[in-house]
């Protein structure tokens, strides 16, 4: 049996940036539409909430605990957003360029990517992509200031709540989100997401289920 060691070289591991972001409006029907690029995107950010622990007692003693579901939600950061958000934020275009506010929100999927650095690669060494679905924003503020000497862009700013996926054909608790590292699946297999998220030259971007995931990324190396 090998004794622990710490701190080896190659193993000393951070994640950081946020890039390639993928928005995919959900239809009535609820499909999701042709992914478009999410320029801009500054940050996202996941926190779950709930399982929330219910003790139960019995023979004066703690007898077991009972927790809730848990909730997918978080927050957006962005430069700019592309057209097809509007849709996500309540506005209904009327008009080419002409938007009416407080409108029905449209749930929407996200995809995006962060890096996985190390020691001796840097930031070359892996990379995880991150899938949200039925995702829905609330209203948020915007501060438009005057431009001055110190100028600065305006970072649009959104809270996200999401509705998790049934699982249960795959034996799994339902879930809104999965995250995919590119060092632990066959490279194959990383393309092939890739080249869904992302379309090709003949095929269109399309946001894959937590099923259809799953299933890609059995293959063995």
């Amino acid at each position: 049996m090998a004794k622990l060691q710490w701190d080896q070289a190659g193993q000393r591991l951070y994640e950081t940036g946020t890039e390639k972001g993928v928005l995919f409006p959900q239809s009535t029907s609820g499909t999701y539409e042709t992914g478009v690029a999410w320029n801009g995107l500054v940050s996202v950010k996941k926190s779950n909430d709930g399982a929330e622990e219910t003790p139960l007692y019995a023979d004066n003693k703690k007898y077991l605990s009972l927790f809730s579901a848990e909730n997918l939600k978080g927050s957006i950061d962005a430069f700019t957003y592309p057209t097809e958000f509007e849709a996500c934020d309540g506005s209904a275009e009327v008009n080419p360029g002409v938007y009416v506010g407080q409108q029905t929100r449209v749930p929407f999927g996200l995809v995006y990517s962060t890096i996985v650095g190390n020691d001796t690669e840097g930031n070359a060494y892996g990379e995880k992509m991150h899938f949200i679905y039925n995702a829905k924003v609330s209203p948020s503020e915007r501060a438009y200031e005057t431009v001055n000497e110190d100028p600065t862009a305006l970072t649009f700013s959104w809270e996200y709540t999401t509705t998790p996926v049934d699982l249960s054909d795959i034996g799994l608790e339902a879930s809104a989100g999965i995250t995919v590292s590119k060092k632990d699946i066959p490279e194959a297999a990383w393309k092939s997401l890739q080249d869904k998220v992302y379309g090709t030259d003949t095929d269109e971007s399309t946001l894959p289920s937590i099923q259809e995931i799953i299933e890609l990324t059995k293959t063995t190396p």
